[in-house]
C-alpha cells in the first residue's frame, strides 16, 4: 500500500514539549527582527513573482551553479518531492539507504516506486559502501537516494563516495538525489555535489543550520532540463513561493554570515561534549561527532523503553531509533545551547543507570 503521510513527520510535530528537548535537528531560531528590516522592504503589493529572480540568484551564487540550476521549493520536504516527482515513475526501482529519514521513504511509496535499501552500517561509522550500492542495483533502477550529511548519524559523504555513486548511476540511467540539508554544518565546509556531474540532483534549504525554518526557503540543484521540469510540477502542487517569505529570504542570503553568528562555534563546543558523553558511558557506542547537529549513538537494549523513561522521568526527549529502523540506537539533536544540552546529557545519563 502507498504511503498516505508521514508518521515520523505527525510525532515530531505533536509530541508533548520537554524542557530538555534532544529531538531537535536544527539550530536555534534566528530572529529576523533582529535585522534591520522594514515593512516596505518585503514589497506588500499583494502579489505573486513566479520564479521570483532575486531569490533563484542569491542561491545560485551562495552554491556556485548557474541560476538556470535553482528550482524553488517550500522547504526541503517540498524539494524532496518534487525531485522525486520529476525523476520517477510507478513501477521505476528507487535505491534507499538504511538507515534514512522516513519521510524520503513516504515520498517514494506515495509516487508508486518499488522501494529497494542498501545499508549504511555503524560497524563502519555510516560510510556508503559502493559494492553495497552496486549490489542493490538492477537495470529498473532509475534514483539512488542519500542524505549528506547522513540522517540520523551525520556522516559526511567525500567526493570519492560520491563520485562513485555516479559511477554505477550512468550504468542504469538512473540518477543520485542527495539530501544535503545538513551539509552547510560539514567541518570545514563542503561544496554541494551538484558539481560532480548532471546524474546529481541536490535538494538543500534555509531550515536546519541557519535556524530559518519559518521562511521555507527550499530549493532544488539540477540540470537545467530537470530544474524546469520541476518548476513545472511546482504548478500543480504551490503555483509560486510565498513572496513576502521570498523577499525575507533574499534579505537572509545578504546576510548569512551574520545570521550563522556564533553557532558554528556552538556546534563545535557541543559536539566536543557529546563525544565527552559518549566516552563515559560504558553503554553507549557512537562514531566521533565530527560534523552536523545530530548524532546517532547505540545503546545496548531498545530505545522505546529509553525515551518513554526520559520523557516521564527527566523532562527530556530524544528520538527513539526505531523511527530510522534501528531501535537500539537514538538520535540526539546537538543544535540546542550548550547549557541546554549539558542539562539533557546529564539527564540522559540519568535516565541509562535507571535502566541499566
Amino acid at each position: 500500500m502507498r504511503a498516505t503521510g508521514s508518521d515520523y513527520m505527525h510525532w515530531a510535530k505533536f509530541k508533548p514539549p520537554v524542557r530538555f528537548a534532544l529531538t531537535a535537528s536544527e539550530v536555534p531560531h534566528f530572529r529576523m527582527d533582529s535585522l534591520p528590516i522594514a515593512i516596505a522592504d518585503l514589497d506588500m503589493d499583494g502579489a505573486s513573482h513566479p520564479r521570483y529572480p532575486p531569490l533563484r540568484e542569491a542561491i545560485a551564487r551562495r552554491y556556485g551553479v548557474a541560476a538556470e540550476q535553482v528550482a524553488a521549493a517550500d522547504g526541503t520536504s517540498m524539494a524532496n518531492f518534487l525531485a522525486m516527482a520529476a525523476l520517477i515513475a510507478p513501477g521505476d526501482e528507487v535505491l534507499v539507504e538504511r538507515p534514512t529519514y522516513e519521510p524520503l521513504l513516504g515520498i517514494a511509496s506515495f509516487l508508486g516506486a518499488e522501494i529497494k535499501r542498501f545499508d549504511r552500517r555503524a560497524e563502519d561509522r555510516f560510510r556508503i559502501d559502493v559494492d553495497r550500492v552496486a549490489a542493490g542495483l538492477s537495470e529498473r533502477t532509475r534514483l539512488i537516494v542519500i542524505t549528506n550529511l547522513h540522517n540520523p548519524s551525520s556522516a559526511l559523504a567525500d567526493e570519492a563516495e560520491l563520485g562513485a555513486l555516479a559511477k554505477l548511476a550512468r550504468k542504469t540511467n538512473a540518477r543520485v538525489l542527495v539530501d544535503e540539508v545538513y551539509l552547510d554544518s560539514a567541518v570545514p565546509a563542503r561544496r554541494s555535489a551538484a558539481h560532480l556531474g548532471p546524474e546529481f540532483v541536490c535538494t538543500n534549504s534555509l531550515t536546519k543550520v541557519y535556524g530559518l525554518s519559518g521562511l521555507r526557503c527550499g530549493w532544488i540543484l539540477a540540470e537545467p532540463e530537470l530544474a524546469e521540469r520541476m518548476w513545472r510540477l511546482n504548478d500543480l502542487f504551490g503555483v509560486n513561493q510565498a513572496h513576502q517569505a521570498e523577499m525575507l529570504a533574499c534579505i537572509a542570503f545578504e546576510r548569512l554570515d551574520e545570521i550563522l553568528g556564533q553557532t558554528p562555534a556552538m556546534l563545535g563546543r557541543n559536539r566536543a561534549l557529546f563525544d565527552v558523553f559518549v566516552a563515559g558511558r560504558p553503554d553507549l557506542e557512537c562514531m566521533p561527532a565530527e560534523h552536523g547537529i545530530v548524532a546517532f549513538p547505540r545503546w545496548t537494549g531498545n530505545t522505546e523503553p529509553l525515551a518513554a523513561h526520559l520523557r516521564e522521568h527527566q523532562d527530556t526527549a530524544v528520538v527513539p531509533g526505531s523511527w530510522f529502523e534501528m531501535p537500539d540506537h537514538f538520535r540526539v539533536g546537538l543544535g540546542v545551547p550548550t547549557d541546554l544540552l549539558e542539562g539533557g546529557l546529564k539527564r540522559l545519563g540519568a535516565a541509562l543507570d535507571d535502566l541499566q
